[in-house]
């Protein structure tokens, strides 16, 4: 029962540090001291937090980069929790599934990224009379090359900046924000999530809806919180 409870947290352990953008392979048991538990949970008992005004760009830059980090972790790890069951727990001991993880968080995060920054822009565009779309690839490519120390991929930060590009060239900025804006995570979630394929089809329509139903929450809270 000890041995059940202390794979727990370190599965815990694991998944917060995520909310980083990084991820550490394995956590051995000596890596639950304080000091490490403390660092870890920082970021999200913080998360839990009142979320202050958006008041200005770096404000926005803060809230995209924040919400598309979590809404990525939650949806992929609640996910994979859900399908694996009791299995969950052992997986994580498994390296070559913990590299499929990081690939898949990173995928899923990066147009996670694009969704919410093209979503904002848009909002601000229509609704509170802000033309500057150009804030959109200032803002997206900051968040990008801050990744870098967090150890994104080089492959998959090269594919973002590219996907991010050819999207904007394309976005219709009046009707982005109440046209789906969400729709290319949650496919992205579906996609990339390490799972078999004959599983996750019988998933698909959970899957996209989990995602959706957590980008709802950060449009209500967005709408909520901004102080332009």
């Amino acid at each position: 029962m000890i041995l059940e409870e202390l794979k727990m947290v370190k599965i815990s352990v694991i998944v917060v540090k995520t909310l980083k953008m990084g991820i550490k392979y394995k956590l051995k048991l000596k890596d639950l001291k304080l000091e490490y538990l403390k660092e870890y949970f920082s970021p999200f008992l913080n998360y839990f937090k009142k979320t202050k005004k958006i008041e200005n760009y770096s404000d926005l830059k803060e809230f995209i980069q924040k919400k598309s980090a979590w809404v990525s972790q939650v949806t992929l790890y609640g996910y994979l929790k859900t399908r694996m069951g009791a299995k969950y727990v052992l997986m994580f001991e498994d390296e070559i599934f913990l590299g499929s993880i990081n690939k898949a968080k990173w995928n899923i995060y990066a147009v996670a990224l694009q969704d919410l920054t093209f979503y904002t822009i848009s909002y601000l565009k229509n609704e509170r009379n802000f033309h500057d779309t150009d804030k959109s690839k200032e803002i997206f490519f900051k968040i990008l090359d801050e990744e870098v120390k967090n150890e994104i991929p080089k492959d998959i930060y090269d594919k973002a900046k590219n996907e991010f590009l050819e999207r904007y060239e394309k976005l219709n900025w009046l009707d982005y924000h109440k046209s789906l804006p969400f729709n290319k995570s949650a496919i992205a979630l579906y996609d990339w999530s390490p799972i078999a394929e004959e599983l996750k089809t019988l998933d698909r329509k959970i899957v996209l809806n989990s995602m959706i139903l957590k980008w709802e929450n950060v449009q209500k809270e967005f709408t909520e919180i901004l102080n332009f």
